[in-house]
């Protein structure tokens, strides 16, 4: 422990302490050990994979090189903004020395309301700590303003400038250094830098664990075990394949609907984001409501699977089951849900059954399915042919994309709240993270088949050829979206960073049948999983689709909680009939386990 020191003086308010000798010395040593450790791992991993590749692997520097030349194309525009910059300076400076004098002043600029890097007292209560905060607003606004406002430049190129732009932005905020940040110097100041220490060895523990690269721990991973406390609704593995397992829940009701629910989830994550807890969970309470829930649990791939495509996926995965649950309930038809990446599955699978006069699935609901990638969102940023040359290279080694990659482009998205946040809270204020299960199910990552990956990024994200009749074909089958016609429900959400909205909407246009729209707040899993008992967040709906989806949006009527019972009106609304509750392993089908399986066990780092 931390030892007070004599030159504290009674009634201080803060307590200054120097930390104890001893765990000095051990946590030194101990870094100095497991740092050469770290370092000679990652040396013998860099030799192992090949030269790196080139200087600019993300493409950066053309598109600044042509921001730079365009900037200076009107040098009066620049020097424009920089004027505005200064007067605001100025105003913060005069601002800082009336306020010191005890004038009252106000703000020159603040924070937007979600911005919580600032939330501590002392950002505004010392004038110190408040000049350094509306400086870093001042002049993350100048730099913005400026990427932002240059003129005549490549949309992809200007997406691009902004994104890493608000990145440097965003790493630069003076509450991720110590000497800026009050709240970490007096965390600092009260435990006698046992902080600093205690974050130097999470970072060094957080270095292991990515081998040399840094993965930071967001949640106390101990705390969680899938098939524990999570994923445990329960249920039977019921099917297999080379790339899922088939799982059938058991029912909660002694009736349940007679049409069986086949919910897709992506392969980019794992299913039981549906499943975290009870209280959160949608497959628990699509139970309760009476469904006979059945869910794909993709596969975590590795090298033997990097030949597997987009077909694959549908071929072995939907297509497969609907077979098996025709086996194990007798039912042919079904209501499927797709989510995120299996909603974009489901929708070519649709299409293909379309062709082949296949009618098993009834209705489709989306999760935050994108269809048409033309507006892809920031996700868009990492979409070019020298950036796709790199990813397909360092696939092509492994078979496979590692998950925590994808993990961090993901993370890059919101980088304030799943990157710095934490490195304040674990490097610099020497905390241990807090249990949560959505963020231990954001760590717990997935691998992409080469093949399939490739496929995915280059003919929709980059060329956005589903939109285009024939133009992609899955079996042999051209695909064209417009001819799926049955009753479709599709979800998106309002702050969703993956599938943007307004893009999702786009399918509302493309698809044939009864079409509901429906925007729920917040973004793209907490949008999904909100249960009807937290009453949190809203949802929008109207009943019109017109092409433009601001003029659905301005006509859409906001109601209060979760859009889940508006669903289960959807999709009873379209059948009731009701059976005899089915029990897993019942039918056809045996029981090959207990949920959630044992592909959804398996890790990346395994």
């Amino acid at each position: 422990m931390a030892q007070d020191q004599g030159s504290d003086t009674q009634g201080d308010k803060t307590s200054f302490r120097l930390p104890d000798p001893a765990l000095v010395t051990r946590t030194m040593a101990d870094v100095a050990e497991r740092g050469q450790r770290i370092v000679t791992d990652f040396l013998k991993r860099q030799a192992e994979d090949g030269p790196a590749p080139g200087p600019d692997p993300l493409n950066i520097g053309n598109a600044f090189i042509e921001m730079t030349s365009r900037l200076m194309a009107n040098p009066a525009r620049l020097m424009q903004a920089q004027i505005g910059f200064w007067q605001d300076y100025l105003t913060l400076w005069q601002n800082t020395a009336r306020r010191m004098m005890g004038e009252p002043v106000t703000p020159v600029i603040e924070e937007a309301k979600t911005d919580r890097r600032f939330k501590d007292d002392a950002w505004r209560e010392n004038e110190v700590f408040d000049f350094i905060r509306q400086s870093y607003l001042l002049s993350a606004r100048f730099f913005t303003n400026v990427v932002q406002g240059t003129e005549g430049l490549d949309p992809k190129a200007a997406q691009k400038v902004d994104f890493y732009t608000r990145q440097f932005v965003d790493a630069m905020s003076p509450s991720n250094f110590l000497l800026t940040n009050p709240e970490v110097l007096r965390r600092t100041a009260e435990t006698g830098g046992e902080n600093l220490l205690k974050g130097l060895s999470n970072l060094i523990s957080d270095l292991e664990r990515g081998k040399g690269q840094l993965r930071i721990r967001m949640t106390d991973e101990q705390a969680f075990k899938v098939g524990g406390n999570i994923a445990v609704t329960p249920g039977k593995v019921v099917f297999r394949t080379e790339l899922m397992e088939l799982i059938q829940y058991s029912p909660a009701t002694e009736q349940v609907l007679k049409r069986p629910l086949m919910i897709i989830p992506p392969w980019i994550n794992k299913f039981y984001i549906l499943d975290l807890r009870p209280k959160n969970s949608f497959i628990r309470w699509a139970v309760e409501q009476g469904h006979t829930v059945f869910v794909l649990s993709w596969v975590n791939p590795d090298e033997k699977l990097a030949e597997k495509g987009f077909d694959d996926y549908m071929r072995d995965g939907v297509y497969a089951a609907l077979d098996a649950i025709e086996k194990a309930t007798g039912e042919k038809h079904v209501n499927a849900i797709g989510y995120c990446l299996g909603g974009t599955l489901l929708s070519c699978t649709l299409a293909h059954m379309a062709a082949r006069k296949d009618t098993r699935i009834k209705s489709a609901t989306f999760f935050t399915t994108m269809v048409d990638f033309e507006e892809a969102g920031e996700l868009g940023v990492f979409i070019d042919e020298e950036q796709l040359q790199s990813l397909e290279e360092k696939m092509q080694k492994r078979g496979f994309l590692e998950g925590a990659e994808m993990a961090t482009t993901f993370n890059m998205l919101r980088a304030n709240d799943l990157i710095w946040s934490f490195v304040v809270s674990n490097y610099l204020m020497g905390q241990e993270p807090f249990p949560f299960d959505l963020l231990y199910w954001n760590g717990d990552s997935t691998r992409m088949p080469a093949r399939m990956h490739s496929f995915y990024l280059r003919r929709m994200y980059q060329q956005n050829d589903l939109v285009k009749p024939g133009a992609i074909e899955l079996d042999g089958v051209p695909i064209d979206l417009r001819k799926i016609k049955l009753p479709t429900y599709l979800l998106a959400t309002r702050e969703d960073h993956i599938a943007p909205w307004l893009s999702a909407y786009r399918a509302t246009q493309i698809y044939g049948g009864k079409l509901r729209f429906v925007l729920a707040a917040s973004g793209h899993i907490a949008g999904v999983v909100n249960p009807p008992e937290a009453g949190k967040y809203s949802h929008w709906i109207n009943e019109e689709l017109p092409p433009d989806p601001q003029d659905w949006f301005r006509g859409a009527t906001e109601l209060a909680g979760s859009w889940w019972p508006d669903w289960q009106r959807w999709v009873t609304g379209l059948d009731k009939t009701m059976v005899p509750a089915r029990i897993p392993g019942g039918g056809e089908l045996p029981a090959l386990g207990d949920a959630p399986g044992d592909y959804v066990k398996v890790q990346a780092k395994d």
